[in-house]
Parts: structure tokens; C-alpha cells; sequence
């Protein structure tokens, strides 16, 4: 006879919110990050290789779709950064009430595309 115990509840039964949903993202950023490390360390050894091979990684980096990863590696690292910003609060004990949690999502989602905005606009004006 099987006992009639209850099941472990999983995704599936759980309603999604927001702050579930940043808290996957927040991961997620994470590890697109450490990709995105990789990329850095292949530019500087090709920095170090010498002016072929930099030249070859930056005309790449020009492109239009090099442009577009780096694009998205600054939203990537904006979130992670302001996202981060709102765990350390939450590790500190603090917006735990669940209107602070929207409103700091909202402050996280909203920060991700000014910060992300800035970073550009001052790389078009370096540039």
C-alpha cells in the first residue's frame, strides 16, 4: 500500500511573479557574464599577440554584430549590477514587503535601460 503523502511542489504548481522571475534572470545574467569574460580575455590576448590579431578582434568587435553583442552585454551587466544591488538589500534584511518588491523591480527594469542608455551614449561620444 502506497502512502498518501503530499507531493514536492515544483515550477509547474507555483505562481510565477516578477520577482521570481528577476531572481532566475539575476542568474542567468551571471553566467551570460562569465561568457561575456571570455570575450574580454580574447581581446586582450589578441592585444598581447600583436597588431594583426588586435586588429582582426576589433574590426569584429566594429561590426554591426559586434556592436550588438556588446550591446547586450551592457543590459546583461547593467541588470546583473542594480539586480545584485537589490539582493544585497534583501540580504541585509530589507524590502521584504511585497509592494517594496515591485517597486524595486520596477527600480531594477527601469535602471537596467537608463544605466544601459548612459554606458552607450558616453561610448558614442568616446568613440
Amino acid at each position: 500500500m502506497q502512502a498518501k503523502r503530499p507531493i514536492s511542489p515544483h515550477l509547474q504548481i507555483y505562481r510565477w511573479y516578477a520577482s521570481m522571475m528577476m531572481s532566475i534572470l539575476h542568474r542567468a545574467t551571471g553566467i551570460a557574464l562569465s561568457v561575456a569574460l571570455l570575450l574580454l580575455v580574447w581581446w586582450l590576448v589578441a592585444l598581447a599577440s600583436g597588431p594583426d590579431a588586435f586588429d582582426r578582434v576589433h574590426s569584429l568587435a566594429g561590426s554591426w554584430f559586434g556592436l550588438l553583442v556588446m550591446f547586450g552585454i551592457t543590459v546583461v551587466w547593467a541588470y546583473h549590477l542594480l539586480n545584485g544591488i537589490r539582493h544585497l538589500a534583501w540580504d541585509a534584511g530589507y524590502g521584504f514587503h511585497p509592494s517594496e518588491f515591485r517597486r524595486t523591480g520596477v527600480i531594477v527594469a527601469v535602471g537596467t535601460g537608463i544605466l544601459t542608455i548612459v554606458v552607450w551614449i558616453a561610448f558614442l561620444i568616446a568613440r
